[in-house]
């Protein structure tokens, strides 16, 4: 048996740790409040963004003041890509709190604080309470976490549900071990059989919350929760060896429990949304298109783009920072668990050397695979990885007397270690196979964190007598000193030569929008900062800089004095601080990321009489151009050449709205009937200079964005 295994400190080691750490309320009190100072207090600002955001919360607007539960729909159409479980909980939010920001991102948010301290209690329950601090404290304060929640995705809420079901799978696992100790000690009898009798009745629930929890995922993003969870969790069985004690995840009445919770929506949308393009509906859509054709790249219409390699996996260091500073005491565990385990077990390092050849052999017969069958290489590399661990297993079961399986993993610490290495890496396997955005592999985060928590944890306790740990613990703070440094003069300098220049609310019209990637990769736009536009980030610059020059250098000298918590406390304070100065920042760009301002100028001009409200609202281009308009007017929107993306596939139904308009339908009602207002996008404005001509009458513009008109104002001594 292994007595210490990766990320496991022996029993003194955990009481060393507890000793020094602040108790559970009070750490529970600390993460609550740094939860309500870097999200909960970033609610009111700024306004819903344009694209995804605004999107998917006009499609719970619809749902809350409409009542259907079933199909999505944004601007009167169809909107059958997503799960419906975010827009419920969008819907119910704005019935209570209105139809605003604050609404809209509540559920999340509210799932950000959740996600700690599920992480929280799972590293206590499993590890230590130090460990457990760290956890929550690293959650709340990764860049990933904070940016990935500025915008309504369900990606921290798939997160919640799949780490609530793997957390649940470990503890059902226990179900057998605790029934097999009440067996052995039920004939004496006694206090101690009636304990164990009382921890296995209590560990029965947790297959049943493992299934229910499967399902909301399911309901959150899709069929990838059940790829995410079986996948790990098939993968664990087998090596751990405990598919044996299959029988306490309840597979029968589990199964049922979690149709009964994910069918129901499924065939409801499927019944009712047949008759799309080319006589698909629902079920092909959503199923074949969502998730197998997107998976492949084949998606329709293909408005996704996917990340070179390099930087797939090399922005998981930004994602994580700055706790991904420490990365280098998790892989130094990594190795001292595996020289232990090696020294525990030479028989079975030397039977897998044996097998040296095995990898090749996968790759051979998934080429044999591929060309047999016609089908996609990942598929037949999945399947022969398959056939060779079930070989594995089969043989070194009929060459051990014990029937031992490949990992022997005993603790809730060793088995959670396993799990989670295992399920982090199949997420970040799988996107970097697919189409992907930055943030799909978001459920990955908290897997990746505890480890590294865990990790740090470890190498404190051992710092005084582990010059590895000791090492890569300075290895971090050099790392993150010098970050801090190299940000503070990069920002100063911006700060410098903008100092002469005036401030200029709309920080749009200061960006060079070079268009990168075509800004279908979310962070595409940040490559659109000149240094004019310091001008108008003079506060959150000067506080991100102080942040960085001082509290990188503060943690570094607290470590060195051996002051663990606080050194460790400094670099999550450093985080937080910065994070309140880019929170400022992100409302700074608020003319450029979201339109609300034009739906405000709308509201004005009908309240002055300016214009009469009998008028049509029109974009020009796809409705993500100015979805925060949508929302924010709640009407009908009209859409030149707009029946594109995820207005595609929904406008094809024999149903949809006539918002669809060709360039040639507007001049022909240009100046006609009603006043029509006419929103057109930066990307647009020469399109519509070439369209209408000099046959419009300007509004209101804000980063490069323009409001007209096809006729002068009512009342022209009122405008905006």
């Amino acid at each position: 048996m292994i007595k210490e295994t990766l990320l496991e400190p022996t029993a003194d080691t955990r009481a060393s740790l507890d000793s020094c750490t602040p108790r559970r309320s009070t750490a529970l009190l600390v993460l609550t409040g740094l939860w309500l100072i870097i999200f909960f207090a970033a609610l009111f600002t700024p306004p819903l963004l344009d694209d995804a955001d605004a999107t998917h919360a006009s499609a719970a607007r619809h749902m809350a003041l409409s009542g259907d539960l079933v199909t999505l729909r944004v601007d009167g159409i169809r909107y059958l890509e997503k799960a419906p479980l975010p827009y419920w909980l969008g819907a119910l939010s704005f019935r209570l709190f209105g139809f605003n920001s604050f609404a809209a991102h509540l559920p999340q948010t509210i799932g950000v604080l959740l996600l700690a301290l599920l992480g929280y209690y799972w590293a206590y329950r499993a590890f230590n309470a130090r460990a457990a601090f760290y956890t929550g404290l690293a959650t709340l304060t990764t860049i990933g976490v904070f940016l990935f929640t500025r915008y309504y995705i369900p990606e921290v809420l798939l997160s919640l549900f799949l780490a609530i079901a793997l957390f649940c799978l470990l503890r059902s696992l226990q179900t057998d071990q605790l029934q097999g100790k009440k067996s052995v000690i039920s004939t004496g009898g006694g206090a101690l059989a009636a304990a164990v009798e009382k921890r296995a009745s209590r560990s029965v629930p947790y297959a049943y919350i493992m299934w229910t929890a499967l399902a909301l995922a399911v309901l959150t993003k899709g069929l990838v929760a059940l790829v995410f969870f079986f996948g790990a969790a098939i993968v664990y069985l087998a090596l751990s060896g405990e598919y044996k004690n299959w029988r306490s995840l309840k597979p029968f009445t589990g199964i049922l429990l979690f149709l009964l919770i994910a069918a129901p929506w499924h065939i409801l949308a499927g019944l009712r949304n047949t008759g799309g393009m080319n006589g698909h509906g629902f079920f092909w859509f959503y199923f074949i298109n969502e998730h197998v054709l997107r998976f492949l790249g084949r998606r329709y219409p293909k408005d996704y783009n996917k990340l070179p390699g390099y930087l797939f996996w090399s922005l998981h260091l930004v994602w994580l920072f700055p706790w991904s500073l420490f990365c280098g005491t998790l892989f130094r565990q990594a190795y001292l668990a595996y020289q232990r385990y090696r020294a525990s077990n030479p028989a079975q390092i030397d039977e897998a050397r044996t097998f040296y050849w095995q990898p090749y052999a996968v790759v051979v017969v998934g080429l044999i695979l591929q060309n047999a069958f016609k089908i996609p290489y990942i598929f037949t590399l999945f399947l022969a990885l398959i056939l060779f661990l079930l070989h594995g297993l089969r043989r070194r079961q009929s060459n051990s007397p014990s029937d031992s399986p490949l990992l022997r993993v005993n603790t809730l610490a060793q088995r959670s270690t396993l799990l989670l290495s295992i399920f982090a890496s199949l997420v970040l396997v799988f996107f970097s196979l697919s189409t992907n955005q930055e943030y799909y592999t978001f459920p990955a985060y908290l897997s990746m964190i505890l480890l590294l928590a865990v990790a740090l944890a470890h190498a404190e306790q051992t710092y005084s007598t582990d010059s590895g740990s000791r090492r890569w613990i300075t290895v971090g703070h050099a790392t993150f000193t010098v970050l801090g440094v190299a940000i503070a003069i990069t920002l100063i300098y911006g700060l410098w030569i903008s100092r002469h220049l005036p401030f200029v609310p709309d920080i749009g019209d200061l960006l060079a929008h070079r268009g990168v990637g075509d800004y279908t990769l979310s962070m595409s736009g940040i490559f659109d900062l000149t240094g004019p536009s310091f001008a108008a980030l003079r506060l959150p610059a000067t506080l991100a800089a102080i942040a960085f020059l001082i509290g990188p250098a503060i943690a570094w000298l607290l470590r060195s004095q051996r002051r663990h918590l606080a050194a460790t406390a400094a670099v999550a304070i450093t985080a937080t601080s910065f994070f309140i100065a880019a929170h400022i920042a992100f409302a700074r760009f608020a003319p450029m990321l979201s339109s609300k301002s034009f739906a405000d100028t709308i509201q004005q001009l009908e309240a002055d009489h300016s214009i009469s409200r009998d008028n049509k609202v029109i974009f020009y281009g796809d409705q993500s151009y100015g979805s925060s308009i949508t929302f924010y007017l709640g009407r009908q929107i009209y859409l030149v050449n707009g029946r594109a993306s995820s207005m595609l596939f929904g406008g094809t139904f024999p149903d949809a709205p006539p918002v669809f308009l060709t360039p040639e339908d507007l001049l022909n009602i240009w100046g006609q009937g009603e006043r029509k207002l006419l929103f057109v996008p930066l990307e647009k404005r020469d399109a519509v200079d070439q369209l209408l001509g000099t046959h419009k009458v300007l509004l209101f513009e804000s980063s490069g964005k323009a409001l007209f008109t096809d006729r002068p104002l009512d009342n022209p001594g009122r405008t905006p």
